[in-house]
């Protein structure tokens, strides 16, 4: 997934923030990045009728400070090679960890990220666009070198007693990367925290590491995950719907969660998303429980469909214990 550059300071609400694990930045620099290796590359869909081209890249890069240092919810820089149009160096792109804090090898050496080719069309010439540092890290093969950089990123992580938390995370898209690695560490560590994942896609062919989270789910009983199809009709029968509607068609389920001074929302997707699913909050959950989550002046409180998006750290003010990373 790639990430966003950081927004402006937000006021602090009244809730207390979690104390969040720490973590390492800036191990390597652009000035002197890292030649990681491609050790796999595949499709992150269970078929190729998917509407858009998504494939789980994971990166060799023992030798290098990097090596166990990433955590899930942090990011890597990549380097695309090449220049630009003014005939300078291509910047350097962000991409969200999708590998959990040990790896995909489980000794830290190998990190993984979910990347979406971006495949466009200029609005006014007609040209084909193709994104520079998406195309080039989906056409890498085996073998081939990645100049890299990181980690970065100290905000969008899981706090430093996870046992002491319970979790919703909500995705949409290549947003689901920071959740693959937290959802693993989470698992893998034994906690008996409460999870509920809620991923959301078009279509189901368009649903991310789809199986592997089923699988999950089987076998873990204090992990749920949803789905949400925004253009077709769910699994359960349900009709079209984006990840907010879950909180009501899974109301029993969320409240229970919520309702606990130990639940945290973790966010990450597409720009826009976070205002449904502050809308639902506020809808769902009683006024004693949904301004542990977020706090909206008293004059919106009662007409959430009349929020905008601009309002969201203004007049709408999602607490510590929510999340947000969300990108254009």
């Amino acid at each position: 997934m790639t990430v966003p550059s950081a927004g402006p300071a937000t006021p602090e609400p009244a809730v207390q923030s979690p104390e969040l694990t720490p973590v390492d930045l800036h191990l390597v620099t652009p000035a002197a990045p890292f030649g990681a290796t491609v050790v796999a590359s595949e499709s992150c869909t269970a078929t190729r009728r998917a509407a858009s081209f998504v494939r789980h890249v994971v990166l060799d890069v023992s030798g290098s400070p990097l090596a166990g240092r990433v955590r899930p919810g942090q990011s890597f820089g990549v380097l695309p090679p090449g220049l630009d149009g003014n005939g300078r160096p291509h910047k350097l792109r962000l991409y969200s960890a999708a590998s959990p804090s040990l790896g995909e090898d489980g000794h830290g050496n190998h990190l993984s990220t979910t990347v979406k080719r971006t495949i466009d069309e200029h609005w006014e010439t007609h040209r084909l666009f193709l994104g520079v540092a998406s195309n080039f890290l989906c056409d890498l093969q085996v073998g081939d070198r990645v100049p890299v950089t990181g980690p970065n990123g100290k905000r969008f992580v899981l706090p430093s007693d996870p046992a002491a938390h319970d979790y919703v995370f909500f995705a949409t898209g290549t947003g689901i990367a920071p959740f693959r690695g937290m959802v693993l560490d989470l698992l893998r560590s034994g906690v008996d925290s409460r999870i509920v994942l809620v991923m959301g896609a078009a279509y189901a062919t368009d649903l991310l590491y789809d199986s592997a989270f089923l699988e999950l789910a089987d076998s873990h009983p204090n992990f749920t995950y949803l789905t949400a199809l925004s253009r077709q009709s769910q699994r359960d029968g349900h009709a079209p719907m984006y990840v907010s509607r879950r909180l009501e068609t899974h109301r029993d389920l969320f409240r229970s969660v919520l309702a606990s001074d130990r639940a945290l929302i973790y966010v990450c997707g597409v720009a826009g998303m976070e205002l449904g699913l502050l809308r639902e909050l506020v809808t769902v959950l009683p006024p004693s429980e949904s301004t542990q989550y977020v706090e909206v002046d008293p004059d919106l409180r009662n007409a959430p469909q009349s929020w905008e998006r601009r309002m969201i750290h203004k007049q709408i003010r999602p607490s510590r214990r929510v999340f947000l990373e969300v990108y254009a």
